[in-house]
């Protein structure tokens, strides 16, 4: 398991119990994985199980995590198995034996971009393959000069979203009226606004409130980092194609803490850790340009499904109704093209 990620303790987990805020506010989770792994399952029962211990979660939107790649065939066309199998997995869901809720109604998942043009390929297998729900590309970013910070699954070049060819790879998504996922860290953010400027069509959404740093290197820097990170997402802010994802604090990067407690942190605990990061989000891009998430099952080393939309409810305390309905579903149904 990475080192970004926190284990997962379902004891930990289920001593802490805690009332549903809002039970009647309609959420959609865009941003979810759903794997297989040595040590670690997270599959369509699973994510029910936590969907189901109250909020109104109405559909949801599968992002790659390298999970169920086809075995053989052409490199690049082997992540086409990951959309396969979500399409599945949305199938089932929309026979309504599960109840109401659409897991994976809208699916992300993964080509290699740096191939430039020749990334379209794999992106209409992608299409074909998730039978109208697949919405777009994550291809991960994530560089640091730290490499505490790196994930060894993931080894992007530091210039890439720079490079010739990775943007030809994005001018493909646009082509195909698709968006791109990007999970980069907060020192990184100008690359993406520079390429959001380059090609102002294509839509874009950053993932986990931009990549928040508090271990490492950044350990015992958080107002430093928070100065650099504001900056740089008020630069972000002023491309209109770009939207935000207000969620991920849950890993071990940002350093937070919580998951030193002996019981899982409450909602209110939650969301003062996170209300710095995610007003500031809300500030910058408007309720019309953010989406809260869960991040599971990888945030979950770090707080109950349960707790985790509590305290984005308690964040969203004194917005409007509109606003709200931006916040918990209206951003990602617009975002992911979704029905509804």
């Amino acid at each position: 398991m990475s080192t970004h990620y926190l284990s997962i303790r379902p004891d930990w987990l289920a001593a802490r119990r805690e009332e549903i805020l809002d039970p009647g506010q309609r959420i959609v989770d865009p941003h979810h994985h759903l794997w297989d792994r040595p040590g670690w399952r997270y599959l369509l029962d699973d994510i029910l199980a936590d969907i189901r211990t109250g909020h109104d979660v109405r559909a949801t939107v599968l992002v790659q995590a390298r999970a169920f790649h086809r075995a053989d065939g052409p490199e690049e066309l082997r992540p086409v198995g990951e959309t396969q199998f979500a399409a599945g997995i949305a199938a089932m869901c929309e026979s309504g034996a599960y109840g109401d809720v659409r897991v994976c109604q809208g699916i992300v998942g993964f080509a290699d971009l740096t191939r430039g043009a020749a990334a379209g390929a794999v992106l209409d297998a992608h299409i074909a393959a998730g039978n109208g729900r697949f919405r777009g590309i994550r291809h991960i970013a994530t560089w640091d000069p730290d490499p505490e910070m790196l994930n060894p699954a993931y080894t992007p070049a530091e210039d890439m979203l720079d490079s010739p060819g990775f943007r030809a790879g994005i001018a493909e998504l646009g082509k195909r009226g698709l968006s791109f996922d990007s999970w980069m860290y907060f020192h990184q953010i100008p690359k993406l606004a520079a390429l959001a400027r380059a090609v102002p069509a294509v839509p874009m959404v950053l993932n986990h409130c931009g990549g928040i740093l508090g271990i490492g290197r950044y350990a015992g820097r958080r107002d430093e980092v928070f100065a650099q990170w504001s900056d740089n997402m008020a630069e972000l802010a002023a491309c209109p194609n770009v939207m935000v994802k207000c969620g991920g604090l849950g890993m071990r990067l940002p350093g937070l803490g919580l998951d030193e407690a002996p019981v899982a942190p409450s909602s209110e605990m939650l969301a003062a850790a996170w209300r710095p990061w995610m007003e500031r989000c809300i500030e910058l891009f408007g309720t019309g340009r953010c989406m809260f998430e869960s991040n599971f099952p990888v945030d979950k080393g770090g707080y109950g499904y349960a707790a985790g939309w509590n305290a984005f409810k308690r964040l969203a305390a004194g917005a409007s109704a509109e606003e709200k309905a931006d916040l918990f579903w209206r951003s990602a149904t617009r975002f992911y093209r979704l029905e509804g």
